[in-house]
Parts: C-alpha cells; structure tokens; sequence
C-alpha cells in the first residue's frame, strides 16, 4: 500500500466495526473473565498482571509497571500500596540510587504469582474455544506487528529492546 492509499478510509465510520473498540472490547471481555477467576484470589487482573510482570523477573520499579501496563502512576501505587498491604509484594529501596524504589514479591506473592498462569490460560482457552490453533497464532503475530512493528517471528521484549 502507497502512503496516499488509506486502510480506513474517511466517511465510512461505524464505532461498533472500528478496530480500536473491537480491541477494547476483547480486552474488557477478558480482563472480566479473569477478574472473575480471580475473585477466589482477592485480586483483580490488573493486580494479577502486576504479579506476574514482577514473577517474570523482567520488571522490578512501580514506573516500568506503569509503562508497560498503561496505567497512571497514581494508580500503579495504589496498587502497590493494596497488594504490599496483603503482603505480596515489598519495596525495598535501590543500593546505588535510593530514589528508586524495586518491588519484589513476597513468598506469598510468589506462591500466588506461580498459580496465576494455569488461570490465565483457562480463560484464554475458555475465550479462544472456537478458534484454530493457526487463528490464534495469526492474531498474535498480527498484534504484535501493530504494537512493535515487528517481524512475525519476533517476540515483544525482542522487539522493544531492538527499539530502544
């Protein structure tokens, strides 16, 4: 496609068949579906995520949370301040800089994190039921060029790390 030539293309607009609020839409379905499993946790999936981010090892400040999950800084530490609360996770102040505060997950955030991706996984196959195995690895390829440009064979943090 030459730049002149638009996918979406002015005048034909319909909310209801607009990219961006069929992504909001599969994503509130599924932020609900897990919310729900989570329930039994006392946590929602965006404290869920946390945990997992913090589990990944790839992630250890309230600001890189922040980034990556697009959520304001007021409420990734009213976030933090919850699950610190319940004994998750812990803020230990950064030997070299102490204005950077890390965030590290307590044995019973562990213990939590570690069951987290069985849930997460129930919901997906739960939600993805009627989808080919192909299907699904076409939209994950299809979403990640949207996100980072990148190649189908490339991973997200691959390419994040590429662009930086």
């Amino acid at each position: 496609m030459n730049k002149l030539e638009k996918i979406f293309p002015s005048g034909s607009w319909c909310v209801e068949e607009s990219v961006g609020y069929l992504l909001a839409r599969a994503r509130t379905k599924l932020a609900k579906a897990v919310d729900v499993d989570l329930a039994q946790h006392d946590i929602t999936h965006a404290q869920g995520s946390m945990l997992l981010m913090l589990n990944s090892g790839n992630y250890s400040t309230a600001a890189e949370l922040s980034r990556e999950l697009y959520i304001d800084s007021a409420s990734i530490t009213r976030m933090v301040d919850r699950l610190e609360k319940r004994g998750l996770i812990q803020r230990m102040p950064r030997g070299d800089d102490r204005r950077v505060i890390n965030l590290r997950l307590t044995e019973v955030g562990v213990e939590l994190a570690d069951k987290l991706p069985d849930l997460y996984v129930g919901v997906l196959n739960e939600n993805f039921a009627e989808f080919s195995g192909e299907e699904v690895n076409t939209l994950r390829i299809l979403l990640r060029k949207l996100l980072y440009g990148a190649a189908p064979e490339t991973s997200g943090k691959e390419a994040k790390d590429r662009s930086e």
